[in-house]
């Protein structure tokens, strides 16, 4: 459901991405490890569109994101492409049922809609009863949760998570890894997830290894 060929990507005379090559299946968790400074995060921003290669191609789901206008391109990504990062980024003037909802109000779904996909996520989350409360009231561990509802509001193909349970400690690292291992086995969903923790790394489907921008074990 994800192919990306030949990706090349320079900031100026540094180049960061020599040519890369990646496969994933519908309903894997891929890890993408490496030393810092290795491209793995310059691959998941270009796979989410958020950057564009300067050579190469990316196919999801058979579309060809390079090809699309800016207007198409951002609505691909809006219903298509969830993102968790490694900081929640929730907006702290809203509660967790409504930032869970604003990238189904970007999509255009009604109030009603959005909020009805948004309690169902609360309750599989385990959060059915901090639906009201604001970002400072939750735990880490639960921002983070609430972060990853919002990824899947829209029931994207793909989520791209970039060192999402670097902010966490152990306890709350852990419970968000076997979050992921339970989303990929109820609902089929699909991670690509770059991270430096071997416990996440480990649980993958598949662990990619990236040196030097370059994937050198696939």
């Amino acid at each position: 459901m994800l192919q990306a060929k030949g990706i090349q990507k320079s900031y100026g005379t540094l180049p960061i991405l020599k040519g890369v090559d990646l496969e994933v299946k519908n309903g894997e968790i891929i890890t993408i490890v490496g030393a810092s400074g290795a491209g793995k995060s310059t691959l998941l921003h270009i796979i989410g569109t958020l950057d564009r290669p300067d050579q190469g191609s990316i196919l999801i789901n058979n579309v060809d994101v390079n090809s699309l206008s800016p207007k198409k391109l951002s609505a691909f990504r809006n219903e298509q492409i969830g993102f968790i990062f490694q900081f929640h980024h929730l907006l702290p003037e809203f509660t967790a049922l409504e930032n869970i909802c604003i990238p189904a109000f970007i999509a255009g779904k009604s109030k009603k809609d959005a909020e009805y996909k948004a309690f169902e996520l609360l309750e599989m989350l385990g959060l059915s009863d901090r639906a009201n409360h604001k970002p400072n009231e939750l735990s880490g561990g639960e921002q983070q949760r609430v972060a990853v509802a919002r990824a899947m509001i829209n029931n994207p193909a793909l989520i791209l998570a970039d060192e999402p349970s670097g902010n966490l400690d152990s306890i709350n690292a852990e419970n968000l890894h076997q979050l992921f291992v339970h989303l990929r086995d109820t609902l089929n969903q699909t991670f690509v997830i770059v991270t430096h923790n071997e416990s996440l790394a480990n649980l993958a489907d598949r662990k990619v290894l990236m040196k030097d921008g370059q994937i050198i074990n696939y």
